[in-house]
């Protein structure tokens, strides 16, 4: 009788998952189980705000791919596990399984008050074209753009976004001939933003930031937001557009689990990507907390790195194996500025970083384009 693969989440987690699970697992059954049957390539979320980009450019119909893969899929949202996780429990009713991968991403911390008055780019195309019609509406005055943190959790912070959507519109701003009337801060409660990019690449973006002329307010924690602006402990950063990217912690559904979570409310996952003390459970993506270096990104690229590591290990498993598969700690990132990017990639042997290049630009479209032919040629 062939297994019974239940994966939750349809990010790129998720379906890196499906799909190596499927290629070394032909007769296996695989079930996804998420809201809908879409995939947002949310790394391009940056250019819908300055029209690069349309939302119905990053979104994918899934059904051709379930169906090429021969993938069930589950409409349901999840609530919680049972039975050691051997059954998911979701709005569509439980759904029971022989391994399980969880990719159900992470969630936003939005305790600052008056973080209402703020758009997250990541929260999705909604926030995206939000900032698209506040821009095109804006002939003068004032943009602040930052991001939080996890105090429990280093890694958890989503940083490179912002610095590209910030860019990015200092980049429209001046093709919009607008520029001159409308000022741009970025701020940051540490003096040294975006260390996981390392050194070398925190010095070149600040760099960047004083030649585009885009002020910094920075080593000085944000306390509220209101349509003023952002108030910290350093003052008032005037504001009549707010763009922040709160920082991360795990899924809310796992409360109502025994799943053992980090400091910062993410799944525990250990080297192998496997939860401990759940026999068949593993974890991949921005839902869990893994072994690594304090640089340790939630990024797309590391979420396929994971999501390979957790399927291979499994289907070992399932064979009575050990798990052997550790995903490489690796950070892959071109900051873009509509006009050009700058190439940033580290591991635990040595950082780069490369000077702006319209090549980089063109680069990290192709890979968008690469990425998705085989969601939207399936």
């Amino acid at each position: 009788m062939s297994s019974h693969f239940v994966i939750l989440g349809a990010g790129f987690a998720a379906l890196t998952a499906a799909r190596t699970l499927r290629s070394k697992a032909p007769q296996a059954r695989i079930t996804l189980v998420a809201p809908k049957a879409e995939f947002v390539y949310l790394p391009s979320l940056i250019w819908v705000p300055t029209g690069v980009r349309k939302s119905s450019d990053l979104v994918i119909d899934l059904a051709p791919f379930l169906h090429k893969h021969r993938i069930d899929f589950l409409a349901a949202e999840v609530t919680g596990l049972q039975d050691g996780g051997r059954t998911v429990l979701t709005t569509g009713g439980p759904v029971e399984n022989d391994g399980l991968i969880i990719a159900t991403g992470g969630r936003f911390i939005k305790k600052l008050p008056g973080i209402e008055h703020a758009i997250a780019l990541c929260e999705g195309v909604a926030a995206a074209e939000k900032i698209r019609e506040r821009l095109l509406a804006m002939d003068s005055g004032r943009i602040a753009c930052g991001f939080g943190g996890n105090p429990q959790e280093p890694t958890a912070a989503r940083g490179g976004p912002m610095f590209e959507l910030l860019f990015g519109i200092d980049t429209w701003l001046r093709r919009q001939r607008k520029r001159d009337k409308v000022e741009l801060v970025f701020f940051n409660a540490s003096d040294k933003p975006g260390q996981r990019l390392g050194e070398r690449a925190v010095t070149g973006l600040l760099s960047h930031m004083a030649k585009r002329r885009i002020d910094t307010h920075l080593g000085h924690k944000p306390l509220r937001m209101s349509p003023e602006g952002v108030e910290t402990e350093g003052g008032l950063v005037k504001a009549d557009l707010i763009l922040f990217m709160p920082g991360m912690t795990g899924p809310g559904w796992t409360h109502n689990s025994e799943l053992p979570r980090s400091p910062g409310g993410f799944i525990q996952a250990d080297a192998h990507c496997a939860v401990p003390g759940f026999e068949r459970v593993f974890v991949a993506g921005d839902a869990g907390s893994y072994p690594g270096p304090d640089w340790l990104p939630k990024q797309a690229h590391m979420a396929d790195l994971q999501a390979k590591a957790a399927a291979e290990n499994l289907l070992l498993v399932m064979q009575g194996q050990p798990a052997q598969h550790v995903p490489k700690a690796e950070l892959v990132c071109i900051v873009d500025t509509v006009d050009s990017g700058i190439l940033v990639f580290r591991d635990e042997s040595k950082t780069i970083v490369l000077p702006p290049s319209r090549a980089f630009t063109w680069a990290k479209r192709w890979f968008e384009g690469k990425y998705l032919k085989d969601y939207r040629s399936a």
